[in-house]
């Protein structure tokens, strides 16, 4: 502990001209005595450390020396590459590891280039939840994001949704996905590829097992058509509606825009009114009542009558109420 505690203060005095007691205590969660007796234990090992005394004072390395220790471990490597994701980090348990590569890589660069990092995080930020969200961090999320890095086979128990009971699996688990404050497993099981909500697993056992992975497998790729089959699997049913010029503008916003996408292009022409007649595929009636109530009177329901009967309701309560 103590041993990779003073190289990180060397790679520390090495990225910047000089640290105060306070600073180097702050960074490396010690006490200023700690600091003291750490700086001591360096110099008597031969690192030329110098304390500068007295009220603007503080610890520096002389004669431009350079440690040797800025190698990058395979963890921190993997964890640089994810640096912008300060939250997914901490989550997955590689915060520690992305702050010792980033510190490695600043000692390394010339002094005219070692604030790029903070100046990088100056100016851009990915705040991943949904707005509206508290964002919970699923407890076996460290368990399963460690069996994801080393290829390790996972024993799990999983809670199926919609159904009563658990099931267990035995997955090769090959990547991890963060979409909207919400992590999923992508996992081959057996011959099959699936996707797993993280905070359904009721428990993860990672084996001392690794499995093959495919090098075919693309993550992003993968997610993305998954993705649009679960989208497109919510779209059960069909509403017919009469849209304005404007309405057709803002229905992108207000359900699936792939959906709309398609249905607008196989739309006809516009009618005498230079409103659009289009029929759009929607999860339920109760979730198309609430996304196109937000559209007004850009918008008027054709089809299923049930629904336009809703409509027409609320149109007559909003109108008795703003009489």
């Amino acid at each position: 502990m103590r041993a990779a505690r003073l190289i990180k203060m060397v790679l520390l005095l090495q990225s910047r001209p000089a640290m105060t007691a306070a600073e180097l205590a702050q960074e490396l969660e010690v006490s200023e005595r700690t600091v003291t007796r750490d700086a001591q234990a360096l110099s008597e090992a031969g690192v030329p450390v110098y304390a500068d005394r007295g009220r603007a004072g503080g610890y520096r390395l002389v004669g431009g020396y350079r440690t040797r220790l800025t190698g990058l471990a395979r963890n921190e490597a993997e964890a640089l590459f994810l640096s912008g994701l300060p939250s997914a980090l901490r989550e997955m348990g590689l915060e520690d590891a992305a702050s010792a590569a980033r510190l490695k890589v600043s000692a390394a660069l010339l002094p005219s280039l070692r604030d790029a990092s903070d100046s990088a995080a100056q100016r851009f930020h990915l705040d991943a939840p949904g707005w509206y969200q508290e964002p919970v961090t699923p407890e076996l999320l460290p368990a399963v994001a460690e069996a994801v890095w080393d290829d390790r086979i996972v024993h799990a128990r999983y809670r199926r949704s919609g159904r009563d009971g658990e099931v267990e699996r035995e997955l090769a688990p090959y990547g991890l996905v963060l979409k909207a404050g919400v992590w999923y497993l992508c996992a081959r099981v057996a011959d099959d590829f699936r996707v797993y909500r993280i905070d359904r697993f009721s428990a993860v056992a990672v084996s001392d097992e690794r499995f093959e992975r495919d090098e075919q497998f693309d993550l992003p790729g993968f997610w993305d058509e998954r993705a649009a089959q679960f989208a497109r699997s919510l779209l059960r049913t069909e509403v017919t509606v009469r849209v304005t010029e404007e309405g057709v503008r803002r229905l992108p916003y207000a359900m699936d825009r792939s959906a709309v996408r398609d249905a607008l292009e196989a739309a006809g022409p516009p009618d005498a009114e230079e409103r659009l007649t289009v029929t759009l595929p929607v999860e339920s009636l109760d979730v198309a009542f609430s996304q196109l109530m937000t559209l007004g009177p850009e918008l008027e329901i054709l089809e299923p009558a049930a629904l336009r009967a809703r409509f027409t309701a609320a149109a007559v309560r909003l109108r008795d109420l703003y009489r």
